[in-house]
């Protein structure tokens, strides 16, 4: 019985006027000599096949954030190497529904974004072809900073439709840019005139009904966001996007609030059952046999980091006055529902130590079922250094276990109604989760508030100016979150 199959395309050249990269030594050469080639062998160094049909998006981004030497923070594949692939790049979308579908432009900026990195994205409705011809020429004459393109194909008569590719050079005699195609399965690099490019680029995706366009990618010179940060994997995300960012100024117009109280709870209690699923803190998980409770200085330093914003978090007067809202004595708030089930520790913990195990085997969003036999929580000393709080979980996966071991930030805090276990030291929990959201939320937010005193008063409390300097990255970290969460 006869299979039908493909080896590779020929690549098709419109009116003669794409080039093969192989074929073509002299336009690298003079490119080269012109300095508009610098990215280009940081680029080819971790060049590779998208591993799925759909995975463009996702293979094109491994490329540029390897380029870029951004740390994922995690190992891949469980190994001892932190290294990004397709399959780490799952905060945006889940990797099963980016199999089927694809992903959009606003995605791969979200997963750029949550990755670590400095992303600036352009649409075709808000740039030119002489904008874009500029900032690519920027880009390619530096090794900081990578173009990825998302373009259809049909321009080029290619096979298949919507793409993405990184750009590895700009030749200025042609005019042309050299698109590393990640399906190199199906097409090999080849340079394309600037004209044909936004042509390919200024195309609607049908999945969005939005332009394309294309984004440029660099390195934060510090990490984006140390403990909170906002995910849209859960299938909710657009609602509370939209809900925080459309609702909130409209309701709090409306309602015509005279106390913070009143307007904190008119914010919390309309929030979405799942907003706790949107916003979340990070803990750094370890398997349990790796040096036991012992501490590498790198570790020290993320940990010290997290609980550095966690101590800033508390110490601000918005945290006072979420923490007093959210108690059960106060009268203006009786029906907001806590963002999650629980703040005790070893139930928080448990749950981290199932999605940490599945990090550390490499089946994150996999399927695969998994649950934690078990939690203990331990002070301890690393190396006679301060305290840590470490909680050690056995993971259960069929007729494997795992033990893992979860790093919590802790600060000073002081116990109220609405927590009655907490003691002298506080993990992260909901009211400071929902004072950094509140602090995130854009400035126009407030400007609804018809009493001025309020109005006043509000905007003092949610300023970031007056924020400690990490605290503040952390917030604007989110509030970029937020922004691109929104246009996706």
């Amino acid at each position: 019985m006869a299979v039908a199959g493909l080896y590779r395309r020929v690549l098709p050249s419109p009116g003669n006027r794409v080039r093969l990269f192989r074929g073509e030594g002299q336009l690298f050469s003079e490119a080269l000599q012109n300095g508009t080639m610098e990215g280009f062998f940081r680029l080819i160094s971790y060049f590779q096949t998208q591993s799925e049909p759909a995975y463009c998006g996702l293979a094109s981004l491994s490329v540029v954030l390897n380029a870029l030497a951004i740390d994922p923070g995690r190992k891949w594949k469980g190994r001892p190497w932190r290294w990004f692939d397709e399959s780490m790049l799952d905060c945006c979308e889940p990797l099963d529904k980016v199999k089927e579908k694809g992903i959009t432009f606003g995605k791969v900026a979200c997963l750029a974004n949550c990755a670590g990195a400095k992303v600036e994205t352009f649409r075709t409705n808000q740039s030119s072809v002489d904008d874009f011809r500029q900032k690519l020429i920027s880009c390619a004459s530096s090794e900081d900073c990578h173009l990825i393109a998302s373009y259809h194909r049909k321009p080029f008569m290619q096979t298949g439709t919507g793409h993405f590719s990184p750009i590895g050079g700009y030749h200025a005699g042609r005019d042309m840019a050299l698109i590393l195609d990640v399906a190199r399965f199906k097409y090999p690099p080849h340079w394309v005139p600037i004209s044909l490019l936004w042509e390919a680029m200024d195309t609607f995706d049908e999945a969005t009904g939005l332009p394309r366009g294309f984004m440029l990618v660099s390195k934060l010179q510090k990490p984006p966001s140390l403990l909170y940060t906002l995910s849209c994997r859960h299938e909710s995300w657009l609602s509370i996007a939209n809900y925080l960012i459309e609702d909130v100024p409209l309701v709090l117009e409306s309602e015509n609030p005279v106390t913070i109280y009143e307007v904190l709870c008119l914010v919390f209690s309309s929030l979405p059952a799942s907003a706790g699923e949107f916003i979340k803190w990070v803990a750094e998980v370890k398997r349990h046999e790796e040096n036991g409770t012992s501490l590498s200085m790198e570790e020290k330093g993320r940990l010290t980091a997290k609980e550095e914003v966690l101590d800033q978090v508390h110490r601000t007067e918005l945290f006072r006055f979420v923490s007093e809202c959210l108690s059960l004595s106060n009268p203006f708030c009786q029906n907001i529902k806590p963002l999650s089930d629980t703040d005790s520790l070893p139930e928080i913990a448990a749950n981290i130590c199932c999605q940490g195990a599945q990090l550390l085997m490499g089946n994150f969003g996999i399927g695969e079922r998994f649950s934690c036999s078990s939690t203990c929580i331990k002070g301890s000393r690393s190396n006679g250094d301060k305290p840590l709080t470490v909680v050690s979980g056995t993971v259960v996966s069929g007729s494997n276990e795992q033990g893992v071991d979860v790093l919590v930030p802790m600060s000073p805090g002081k116990s109220n109604s609405r927590f009655p276990n907490s003691c002298s030291m506080m993990h992260p929990a909901n009211n400071d989760i929902l004072t950094v959201l509140i602090l995130a939320l854009p400035p126009a937010t407030w400007l609804g508030i018809k009493n001025a005193k309020l109005s006043e008063e509000i905007r003092a409390l949610v300023s970031t100016e007056n924020l400690p300097d990490v605290l503040q990255d952390e917030v604007l970290h989110l509030r970029r979150q937020l922004h691109y969460l929104k246009e996706c």
